[in-house]
């Protein structure tokens, strides 16, 4: 696939909000897209990842990992010959992530390629686990994980989750919690041992939990559920159901802000949900942000308090062409998807 991401840069910037709303204190003006930027180039997106301490966010798409700074959105280089679903960073080693198969590791501060590690399984979504400091790599098939650690980019080991991962979030105290997206349950990992210590049942409140997010300072997960659409609230420590909010249709990703007390999902349907924890055991729906249709994979700028979207849109057609086919190359579950052909990647910044 011959990609030419950079043939083609539009960045636009959100005009200001109303004046009511600029004479508020910021935390009680509500969210907005603050920025957006397009590129032109091909093939499917899924996850994106905001390296707020290195100012870069990491899109992939096609056969690169496209690389962007965080703050203006100007690209900032690319990571060739790497088909990936998602990033992770080590802030200590300065170790860059790719779920490609084999993953690919690189220096974040200079995106010069270290090694490729090749693993088992299909690469998906991945993460960083701070207290052990090793990436944890989700594969719908076995092994479901994939551990390596992030200093040497040695695998550690493998984990049976017992279904197909999607999101997953860590404590930092010991516990991995990992949304099993078949088995409608969120699955716990002793980070030190590598086993599976738990399944946290959704007591049929919700059905294909895409995006999870955490509350480290509470024990608070919030599991963002397809079907229907809702968020189910759990105790991270038991597991006990404390709610249930609707969210938007779509979900594939979400957040929680600890400077906000708030939880978010993004969802396909063009549509941000923010929820806001009043107290440890009361939740309620804040806001939900208009954004653009399949927009529903995000990542928290923890520097700044904003949120990431992507998502890609047809490309525009010069007179006298023909357009190309509508159909997308969406696959089920949340995979790679966007328009065949030329695209536009939508970048799109929510905050306050």
């Amino acid at each position: 696939m011959n990609l030419k991401p950079f043939a083609l840069a539009v960045l636009v910037v959100v005009g200001s909000v109303p004046s009511v709303a600029a004479e508020a204190t910021p935390a009680n003006r509500p969210y907005r897209v603050v920025n957006t930027a397009q590129y032109l180039g091909d093939g499917g997106i899924d996850y994106v990842f905001a390296d707020s301490d290195n100012r870069r966010l990491y899109v992939p798409r096609g056969d690169q990992v496209l690389v962007f700074n965080l703050d203006t959105l100007a690209s900032a280089g690319a990571l060739p010959k790497t088909r990936a679903r998602g990033v992770a960073v080590d802030p200590k080693s300065h170790h860059g992530f790719a779920s490609s198969s084999p993953v690919l590791m690189w220096n974040t501060r200079t995106l010069e390629q270290i090694k490729t590690i090749p693993i088992e399984g299909r690469p998906d979504g991945i993460l960083f686990e701070p207290l052990t400091e090793r990436i944890y790599v989700l594969s719908h098939s076995q092994p479901n994980a994939t551990v390596i650690d992030s200093k040497t980019g040695s695998i550690v080991g493998t984990i049976d989750l017992g279904g197909a991962p999607e999101q997953a979030a860590s404590d930092g105290q010991g516990h991995l919690y990992v949304a099993i997206e078949d088995k409608d349950n969120i699955a716990v990992v002793d980070v030190n041992t590598l086993k599976v210590t738990a399944h946290y049942e959704l007591g049929g409140k919700g059905s294909g939990p895409a995006g999870l997010s955490l509350d480290v300072k509470n024990h608070v997960l919030f599991a963002f559920c397809r079907e229907p659409a809702v968020a189910v609230v759990l105790s991270a420590e038991t597991g006990r159901i404390l709610a249930t909010l609707p969210i938007g249709h779509g979900t594939d990703g979400g957040g929680f802000n600890p400077n906000t007390m708030e939880a978010f999902s993004s969802q396909g349907d063009g549509t941000l949900t923010f929820i806001k924890e009043t107290s440890p055991t009361s939740f309620e729906v804040s806001q939900t942000v208009q954004t653009k249709s399949r927009a529903k994979t995000c990542t928290l700028d923890t520097l700044k308090n904003q949120i990431v979207l992507i998502t890609t849109e047809p490309a525009p057609i010069a007179p006298g062409t023909v357009p190309p086919p509508v159909a997308t190359n969406e696959q089920p579950g949340g995979g790679r998807g966007g328009p065949r052909g030329p695209s536009l990647l939508d970048i799109l910044v929510v905050g306050r």
